[in-house]
């Protein structure tokens, strides 16, 4: 007989977090060429400022300290503005930690490549793999280019690991992906002019943190409520200032329609607003982007998420699947598909992301649920061609699931509308679903598909509840004849032979209040397999 395959330990549902912050953003229109000239000038000596700290930053490794952060802020100071170097110095710290842990990520995913080779080179050619595991390679050639893959693979790990330990990280101003198209500007149809504004535009710096107790909440780039903005020049470009104390005001002004009155209120309490100017090459529009932290978010307790019904989500590549269940996990009413197109520039992938959760979320402010359950997926090891071999189909598939962008994305807009998210384990949600749920909500004009099986399989799991359906009742004869009823108690359940509980008053003529003498007394009833009727039987011997 074959072994029965172990299950993982299921995690427990959890509330996920909201959003940390919010940013908006509107357009700066009516910028004289003065303007632009001013703004670009700006952009460039930060940017140049910005580039020196970075690369000064990389070089101090892990010898980086509290003494070397202020002596690089004192030197920044001297050609900038102090509040201009804290800036500077603020952003390089977290870019440069945000290498840290992408290198560290990046070792991980090798480790992972690696194990994986060296397990199916050490099966045998043509060996079958189980359930979870991969198995030998096919033929010979596959097996020795696997080796040689394996070979580069373990000296990209010793140069990563060996970086890693000495502290060094690569970090490009601008994005690595921006630098590699100068290679090859054919594939995004561009020429080197329009690469060289788009580069030079990625790496200026024109972002000044807020200050709690300054005025309008920040004094490097102030905006007033009725939307003038001006900003504190550098000390070398003192000279270009058109207004007291070194600042200069753009003709433009902003209004921001999208949370403006929620701005205004910061703004007017002189708490801090950090902002950040940047230039749209292809399309030569200025925008203003203005963003603060939220802080003591109401945290709703997971029971009381619970006590209105849940909305399951079952996120796939190209649609989410949605099924309405109530508190006590039954789905009700049809399911719900929100179609998406993944394909195309990042901003159309984002607007149908976008445009798919707003449909899901005004569904479910019209069912009234106060929650949505989605799974708490990460695919971070099982996009690999060293772990599906020659699968490249079902790699481009789980890669193609949006699980980072829809979680961030679902997570603000859920915020806006009051709506929290249940994180649950992703364990055999879609197994289990379709095996317990696929059928028996199958209709005749309305069949559910694996997806919706597997969203209810959510749902119910955020709900606290097991994912398999309520057992079948007995036979109405109440016996074993058509088999074992489902609904019998295990022999291991506790109170399944226990005492009838109390009931208060008479039951029978012949007994008082509460129960028989002998209701415990197993022997003394009328049941088959007692000792009771062996001693009858051995008397009528």
């Amino acid at each position: 007989m074959a072994e029965k395959k172990q299950l993982r330990q299921i995690a427990r549902p959890f509330v996920a977090d909201g959003p940390s912050g919010v940013s908006i953003r509107d357009r700066l229109k009516g910028l004289t060429p003065e303007d632009e000239k001013v703004l670009r000038a700006v952009g460039e000596h930060m940017g140049r400022l910005a580039s020196l700290d970075l690369a000064r930053r990389c070089r101090d490794g892990l010898d980086h300290s509290a003494d070397t952060w202020a002596a690089r802020k004192r030197d920044l100071t001297a050609a900038s503005s102090s509040r201009w170097a804290g800036s500077v110095t603020s952003n390089t710290h977290d870019q440069w930690g945000l290498s840290r842990r992408a290198q560290h990520q990046h070792l991980q995913s090798l480790d992972a490549g690696i194990r994986t080779l060296r397990h199916r080179l050490s099966l045998p050619i043509g060996e079958k793999g189980s359930r979870g595991k991969p198995g030998g390679y096919r033929s010979r050639h596959e097996w020795f280019h696997k080796t040689r893959r394996l070979a580069i693979l373990e000296e990209q790990y010793e140069r990563v690991r060996a970086e890693r330990e000495a502290g060094k990280v690569s970090v490009v101003r601008g994005g690595r992906r921006l630098l590699k198209q100068r290679h090859n500007l054919t594939d995004p149809q561009k020429t080197p002019a329009q690469w060289r504004g788009e580069w030079e535009a990625a790496r200026w710096f024109l972002t000044a943190d807020g200050e709690s107790g300054k005025r309008y909440g920040n004094e490097t780039i102030r905006v007033t409520p009725d939307g003038e903005i001006s900003i504190k020049l550098p000390a070398p470009l003192a000279d270009l200032a058109n207004a007291r104390h070194g600042r200069y005001v753009l003709a433009a002004r902003v209004a921001f329609p999208h949370r403006g009155g929620e701005w205004r209120d910061r703004i007017e309490a002189n708490r801090a607003v950090a902002y950040r100017i940047h230039l749209d090459v292809s399309r030569d529009r200025w925008y203003l982007d203005a963003s603060w932290t939220r802080k003591d978010l109401p945290v709703i307790p997971l029971d009381s998420l619970r006590a209105g019904g849940v909305i399951g989500v079952d996120t796939n590549a190209d649609h989410l699947a949605a099924w309405l269940l109530d508190e006590h996990g039954n789905p009700t009413g049809a399911p719900r598909r929100f179609d998406y197109d993944l394909t195309g520039t990042a901003d159309h992938r984002d607007a149908q992301l976008r445009h798919a959760l707003t449909r899901l979320l005004h569904w479910a402010r019209d069912c009234g649920v106060q929650a949505i359950a989605i799974e708490d997926l990460d695919f971070t090891d099982s996009k690999t061609r060293e772990k599906h071999g020659r699968r490249k189909r079902f790699r481009q598939l789980i890669s193609g699931i949006p699980t980072g962008k829809l979680r961030a994305r679902l997570l603000s807009m859920c915020a806006e509308a009051g709506i929290s998210v249940i994180a649950v384990d992703p364990a055999y949600t879609s197994m289990w679903g379709a095996e317990h749920w696929q059928k028996p909500l199958t209709a005749t004009r309305r069949p559910a598909s694996r997806h919706a099986a597997a969203s209810v399989a959510i749902g119910r799991r955020s709900l606290g509840l097991r994912i398999r359906r309520r057992t079948a009742p007995p036979p109405h004869h109440q016996s074993d004849g058509v088999g074992h009823r489902t609904a019998q108690a295990r022999t291991g359940d506790r109170g399944s032979e226990g005492n009838r509980p109390r009931v208060p008053g008479p039951r029978t003529r012949s007994a008082d209040a509460g129960r028989g003498e002998k209701a415990e007394d197993q022997n003394a009833q009328d049941r088959s397999g007692r000792s009771a009727e062996h001693v009858q039987l051995m008397l009528s011997l």
